[in-house]
């Protein structure tokens, strides 16, 4: 395109959740509704792990990570878009959107790797149990962590560096928080070569820990068919069970608004998605780990019986 017709963007204009106005209320009350269960509940679990020694294990370590990472990716998106719907300017300024962009890409993969190294868990409790307490150990999950961070932030920098180097034909935005696909559609140059970059490095670091979820999985599976007796495969459920329904969650979640086209309008598609995977998903789990979770089902009867006690 010629280089006249790009525009100096200072702010991006986001359409919101959906075009139609009628439905704003019940989008603001859903979105509130959700956001306060995932803070409510992921606080919840963060305060019962560091209040209960029963809850100090490698992974529950494991999993108040990803409550951080659940409530940091929903906060940077849910509030700004219940601050938009009530004043109905939809404005963030250029910096503000790239943070967001950085934030929501980092928390987004880390939920992923931070699943992965619960799949690696749950591999050896079922797989190896006599050795559990020696192969995973505090250390371990600390190293599994911080590999997690230094493969999401570098990949969260180059594509926000990328993004914000783009020349954009207009600000106006159709999605409700600043996301990949609705930026590249909006820039009026879009090289190829940062195209394919960002697609197929990001495909590779989304799909890395589904590969070893996955085959952590057909491992327990093997593991669990050699099992004679139905104890030891109803131990083997409840062991998994929690992780298991979270995974099972997040990639159908992310993965259905695609498999059906009942929508012509891919942006309004994506739009679909990322409720569902940025808000809905990460509100979920807590709830999961403490309906589904025996420890953590235990911890809060008794914490319960105390408060009313």
């Amino acid at each position: 395109m010629d280089e006249a017709n790009w525009t100096s963007v200072s702010e991006f204009v986001f359409s919101g959740v959906s075009d139609r106005q009628e439905l704003q209320p019940l989008i603001f009350a859903g979105l509130l509704a959700t956001y306060l269960v995932n803070v409510i509940g992921n606080s919840m679990l963060l305060g019962l792990m560091w209040a209960n020694p029963l809850l100090r294990t490698p992974m529950y370590f494991l999993l108040s990570q990803l409550a951080i990472a659940d409530m940091c990716m929903v906060s940077v998106i849910v509030p700004q878009a219940l601050v938009h719907i009530l004043t109905q300017h939809g404005a963030i300024s250029f910096t503000g959107c790239m943070v967001q962009l950085f934030i929501c890409v980092a928390m987004g993969n880390m939920e992923g790797y931070l699943l992965a190294a619960m799949a690696y868990d749950r591999y050896v409790a079922v797989c190896d149990p006599l050795r559990y307490a020696a192969v995973v150990t505090r250390s371990l999950c600390l190293k599994m962590v911080a590999a997690s961070w230094a493969v999401v932030i570098p990949h969260a920098l180059l594509d926000t560096i990328m993004i914000a180097e783009l020349h954009y034909c207009g600000n106006c935005l159709r999605h409700f928080f600043c996301d990949l696909p609705p930026l590249l559609l909006l820039s009026c140059t879009r090289p190829i070569t940062i195209e394919l970059v960002i697609y197929t490095e990001g495909v590779l670091v989304v799909l890395t820990p589904f590969a070893f979820i996955l085959a952590s999985y057909v491992r327990i599976g093997v593991a669990v068919a050699r099992l004679r007796s139905a104890q030891g495969l109803r131990k083997a459920f409840v062991t998994c069970g929690s992780h298991l329904t979270v995974v099972i969650l997040f990639y159908a979640i992310v993965t259905s608004p695609y498999i059906y086209p009942d929508l012509s309008d891919t942006q309004e598609k994506d739009r679909v998605a990322a409720v569902f995977y940025t808000i809905v998903a990460p509100s979920l789990n807590p709830l999961i780990y403490s309906l589904r979770n025996k420890d953590v089902a235990a911890v809060l009867r008794r914490t319960g019986r105390k408060v009313l006690a």
